[in-house]
């Protein structure tokens, strides 16, 4: 029996994806599909769309023909959808819950459409069917003064602080420049912004996180930490931004 040599959705590229979807939505919108109509939704030579309408053709998922409409087969239709119904539940993660920009959060949804799974796709379901069941969890982290940064549109609490805040307040914390020498501590949060920010998050100090201050050099600075199986070095000032429990 020979090999079935069709693309399967399972092994269908990135790009091939995003032509895909495009095909679908211009279908939902005008009823057809042509080559300039795809080229100028993808910005791309329309004879760069013809190379990827050759390939989906010849995995079956969509009809095409030279100088022809562009039609999707069944197959075509479902991949579509799905790829699609991705993309919508992730740009409603970022925009709604993380408060995204709509663009910023079209376009984290388009670069992780394609990578998420359906176990991650139905816990992130199953995530949002908990909000409509109790969206005052929404609104609390939305307005909590931990997770509000400058810029945001936010609404000030009223009454008491939430939960959250108010359990950190309890938890005996400090910075990692107050850890002795071998001391070892969980991240709680990190308090830096801007660049500084995302510097100490790329290096992987993450909330949860375990840490341990291993020495100072000289006068105190730097402070050499060991996280996540990395020996980082941390100036005294940045490590004053990261607030820390000791670990239990």
């Amino acid at each position: 029996m020979m090999a079935e040599a069709n693309i399967s959705t399972a092994h269908m590229s990135s790009p091939l994806e995003d032509y895909l979807e495009t095909i679908y939505l211009l279908v939902q919108e005008h009823g057809f599909a042509r080559v300039k109509d795809i080229a100028k939704a993808r910005d791309v030579k329309a004879a760069t769309v013809s190379i990827a309408l050759r390939k989906l053709a010849e995995g079956e998922f969509v009809n095409y023909e030279r100088r022809e409409y562009i039609g999707l087969t069944q197959k075509g239709e479902e991949a579509a959808r799905r790829i699609l119904t991705r993309h919508r539940l992730l740009t409603r993660f970022f925009e709604e819950v993380l408060k995204m920009s709509r663009h910023a959060a079209g376009e984290q949804a388009c670069a992780m459409e394609h990578s998420l799974t359906d176990e991650a796709m139905d816990r992130m379901v199953r995530f949002f069917e908990f909000l409509g069941a109790c969206p005052t969890v929404l609104e609390t982290f939305r307005q909590c003064p931990a997770r509000v940064r400058p810029g945001d549109e936010a609404v000030a609490i009223t009454g008491a602080a939430c939960a959250t805040c108010a359990l950190m307040k309890e938890v005996k914390s400090m910075s990692i420049a107050d850890l002795r020498p071998g001391q070892s501590a969980v991240v709680l949060q990190i308090t830096a912004k801007g660049a500084l920010r995302q510097r100490l998050l790329d290096m992987g100090i993450l909330p949860e996180t375990a840490i341990e201050l291993e020495r100072s050099g000289l006068g105190g600075d730097p402070l050499w930490i060991r996280c996540q199986g990395a020996r980082l070095a941390l100036r005294r000032t940045e490590a004053t931004t990261i607030r820390v429990r000791e670990e239990s």
